[in-house]
Parts: C-alpha cells; sequence; structure tokens
C-alpha cells in the first residue's frame, strides 16, 4: 500500500507529509510537563504526538551485570533498568494525555513494547501503532500488533534487508491495517554522514509502503533533505527546553525550533511541486522580459533589414529570436522608428 490513514489523515504521496512529535523521556516524569509538550506539539504544528508504552520490566530485568551495562552512547555506564525506569511514561497518565490530544485536536499514539502494552493501547482505541527500530526483530510482537488491524509505522535502524523483509511480511500476514516504514539510525544523537537518506525512496519502492524518516540528528536539515527524497512521513523528538536535561534532551527540538522544522518541511514539499514545463502563474509577467525582435534604429519603408537595424534584445513584444535568420534581408513595408517590436506585418520580401 502507497497509502495509510490514520485517524481519518491520508498519508503517503500526493498527501502533505505526516509529522510526528515524540514525547519519549521528555516530560521528566512530570504528567503536567507531558500535558504541556502535547499542546507545544499542537502549536508547532505536528499532526501527532507519539508515547512509548512500557515500564522498565517490560523492556529488561533489574541486573546489572555487564551485559546490561549500557556502553558507547550518552547513558554510558547506566543500566537498562535504570535508564528504562526514568524514561518510561507511567501508563496511568497515557489515557488522560490521549484525552489532553483529543482536546487540542492532535493525533496520540504510541510505541508498544510488549502485548501488554499492545492491548492497554487497544483499551485506549489508539488509531495506529509504532514500532520502535529496536523491537523489529520480535516477530511475536509483531504478529501482536499486526493482528490489531490498525495501520502500523515501523523504523528500521539498525536492521538488514532481510530483517526489514520478515518484520513487513509478519505484520501483513498478522492483518496490518496499512505499513510505515522509516529510515532510522540508531545511534543517539545521529551523524549526517550516518544517515543514509536515498535509503527511503528504496524502502518505499522495494516493500510498496509509504516511508519516511525517524530522526535522531541534531537540527533540522535532515528531515528537509528526507522531504526532498521522498519522505511522507516525518518523526522527531520534542521537548519544552533541551537545557533541562534528560535522556533524550540533546537530540530534541524545543518547540520554536519544532516549529522552525515543520516550516521548512511545508515550504520543501510546495518547492517539490510536480514535474511540470510550463511557466507558472507567478512567471507568466516575467515572460515580457524575455529576448525579442527590436527595430533599433530608424527604419524607412522600402529599406533593407540589417544586423544594425534589427537585434535580439529584451523585453519581449516583438517576434520570436528564433527567426532574426528569415527577417533580415528582406525589406520593411513602412517607415518604423526606433523602439519598435517587429512584427511580420512590418515586413516585406526581398531586395
Amino acid at each position: 500500500m502507497t497509502e495509510i490513514t490514520i485517524n481519518g489523515r491520508a498519508i503517503g504521496t500526493g498527501h502533505p507529509i505526516y509529522i510526528i512529535a515524540e514525547m519519549s523521556a521528555n516530560h521528566g516524569q512530570d504528567f503536567d510537563q507531558a500535558a504541556r509538550i502535547i499542546e507545544a506539539a499542537k502549536e508547532a504544528g505536528a499532526d501527532a504526538v507519539k508515547l512509548q508504552t512500557y515500564t522498565p520490566d517490560t523492556l529488561t530485568i533489574d541486573c546489572d551485570n555487564e551485559y546490561f551495562r549500557i556502553k558507547g552512547t550518552i547513558w554510558e555506564g547506566r543500566t537498562l533498568y535504570d535508564l528504562y525506569g526514568e524514561a518510561y511514561t507511567p501508563w496511568e497518565w497515557q489515557p488522560k494525555l490521549k484525552e489532553i490530544a483529543d482536546r487540542v485536536g492532535i493525533t496520540l499514539f504510541s510505541t508498544p513494547f510488549d502485548a501488554t502494552a499492545v492491548d492497554f493501547l487497544e483499551s485506549m482505541e489508539v488509531s495506529a501503532h509504532k514500532v520502535a527500530s529496536f523491537e523489529l526483530v520480535d516477530h511475536a510482537l509483531l504478529e501482536r500488533i499486526g493482528g490489531t488491524g490498525k495501520p502500523v509505522i515501523m523504523s528500521t535502524g539498525m536492521a538488514t534487508l532481510a530483517e526489514i523483509d520478515e518484520a513487513v511480511a509478519t505484520l501483513r500476514r498478522a492483518g496490518a491495517g496499512g505499513i510505515a516504514l522509516l529510515k532510522c539510525t540508531s545511534a543517539y544523537p545521529a551523524q549526517a554522514a550516518d544517515m543514509n537518506l536515498r535509503t527511503i525512496p528504496h524502502l518505499a519502492e522495494a516493500f510498496g509502503v509509504v516511508a519516511g524518516l525517524s530522526d535522531h540528528t541534531i537540527g533540522l536539515v535532515a528531515p528537509v533533505a528526507a522531504v526532498a527524497l521522498g519522505a511522507a512521513i516525518i518523526e522527531k523528538h520534542i521537548t519544552l527546553d533541551r537545557t533541562a536535561g534528560g535522556p533524550d534532551s540533546t537530540f530534541s527540538l524545543a518547540p520554536k525550533e519544532f516549529a522552525a522544522m515543520v516550516a521548512a518541511v511545508r515550504e520543501t514539499e510546495q518547492a517539490l511541486g510536480r514535474v511540470c514545463y510550463e511557466p507558472s502563474a507567478s512567471e507568466e509577467k516575467s515572460r515580457a522580459f524575455r529576448r525579442s525582435l527590436f527595430v533599433v534604429e530608424d527604419v524607412r519603408a522600402g529599406e533593407v533589414l540589417t544586423p544594425e537595424k534589427i537585434r535580439s534584445i529584451r523585453p519581449g513584444h516583438g517576434l520570436a529570436p528564433k527567426y532574426l535568420g528569415q527577417v533580415l534581408g528582406r525589406r520593411a513595408c513602412r517607415d518604423i522608428p526606433k523602439g519598435t517590436p517587429l512584427g511580420w506585418e512590418m515586413i516585406g520580401g526581398l531586395p
């Protein structure tokens, strides 16, 4: 399917880019802050806001041996259980946050990380589900998500082409109500050199799906470039204040920055337009300033038209320059003053 529909909004080629504001851990375990993020996402122009539905115990176990300690990231040295305990969104908040989203007019859905989370989100009547890059290989979870019949947006960070193929096939067999794949680089923050955005149109073509970008870079360049390459969905983290700290703050956008990204994406999609080899409406007046054939010295009736008398100059009110060779050497039918745009009615035969 090259189009999916979430909460009545069509997403895909020919439709406006669907922009998702990812809250993640940026609520700082403060419900009021989570509510303000939803309102800020709406004000910034996002189409949807996304949560994450898990607890530390549904993702991992409380263990501090070397296997559970984080290495090589901005969370260096922490245990998975500790990080997820700080980052998770309390489940009792989530129905209330959806009510707030419904009230302000923005779609809210979430990423479930286990079967209990899928069931919980279904009880909230979310309109779609998200699959995180790290869960793309969990086929049992994908079957549970696909079995809801809801549209599924799946990030593809770290995945091989074969793994994506298996995940898409699993969702389709389970009955997913349309699939979108997001190119993602699972580094926090991600570097521009690792983004490989040219993968986006290949994802769309290879799997016959809507494709987009889940972005963890710092700044606005990657989303704009992704749209230029055909992305139909952009997902980006949002925070109220990047300096306030938190697990995801360094690669999140503050509300004004998010709004600037939305504006840049909207302007980019307008600029892409369609294949067109005709002058646009805004160009019509400019056509008058093209070159054309003008009489540049006074010409008397019967006089031969020479290069000294006839030139291709701006503006464009005379004959097209391509007729210069047919005009030169012929005689004027009447007197023609300097500065007159040349027309066929002024030209007679050869000497």
